[in-house]
């Protein structure tokens, strides 16, 4: 078994090994990764965080030892807080960091990428913050366009977009919707519901594609286009531009 950590700003996570095929996720600066096959070019990897498996061009990530993944696994999640910064090494060349990206080994404003140090500066989270401020994070990605496979502020899809606030207020969900829809406690109305709890929906073939995050006032936030603030009701979500139903709700769940 192989193991590797992204360098980069981002790395594309593809459903097949070739640049032309559809991108299912991204790994974010700091992430780190299982190598399950490894081939001249590519690799299919399975990420720590959630386990979501992919392929991954070879040039874009920097291989780890078993004992640097398995450190990096017991010790405190550290993560950007800043919408965008960069981290520097020595030589102060610097790598860009997005917010959501891991700070591998951060200590008093280091971190340690393999065996290379860098200095951050930009604002950090490394604890659980309570589920009343998860609205809060949320507006942070507040009009991101719409990017299939997409994690970050410059392009998110609706499970990314769900995950990666759960992540940044120290909880882990899973990368896919219908994954997603797998954990945590169903509610059976709305008004169960409190702001945070994540509210799914699905197509005409009854398969979940689409999550949001519930808000208070029957309003939930959620990537669709871009990452927007619209109406939830019993028939699912009320596009406040378009003046439709344009999702059908299947289930409320409470996470935390």
């Amino acid at each position: 078994m192989q193991y590797g950590i992204c360098n980069l700003s981002i790395i594309p996570v593809r459903i097949e090994p070739n640049n032309t095929t559809e991108m299912v996720s991204q790994v974010l600066f700091g992430e780190h990764f299982k190598v399950l096959e490894l081939r001249k070019n590519w690799s299919k990897i399975r990420v720590a965080f959630d386990n979501y498996e992919g392929w991954i061009d070879n040039k874009q990530y920097e291989q780890i030892s078993e004992e640097i993944y398995s450190s990096l696994e017991s010790s405190v999640l550290t993560q950007a807080a800043e919408l965008i910064d960069f981290a520097t090494d020595k030589n102060n060349q610097f790598s860009t960091v997005c917010m959501g990206s891991n700070l591998p080994f951060y200590n008093t404003k280091t971190l340690v990428l393999n065996t290379k140090k860098f200095h951050y500066d930009g604002a950090i989270l490394n604890s659980k913050i309570p589920k009343n401020s998860i609205i809060d994070i949320a507006y942070k990605f507040l009009n991101t366009p719409f990017l299939w496979g997409g994690k970050t502020p410059f392009g998110i899809d609706c499970s990314g977009f769900t995950q990666m606030v759960y992540k940044l207020c120290g909880y882990k969900l899973l990368r896919d919707a219908s994954q997603q829809a797998t954990q945590g406690e169903v509610l059976s109305f709305i008004e169960e519901s409190e702001p945070g709890d994540l509210a799914f929906f699905d197509n005409n073939e009854g398969i979940i594609t689409h999550v949001g995050i519930i808000m208070k006032d029957n309003y939930i936030i959620h990537s669709h286009g871009k990452v927007r603030i619209d109406m939830i009701d019993h028939s699912g979500i009320f596009n406040l531009d378009s003046q439709k139903h344009t999702h059908k709700l299947r289930v409320i769940k409470k996470i935390i």
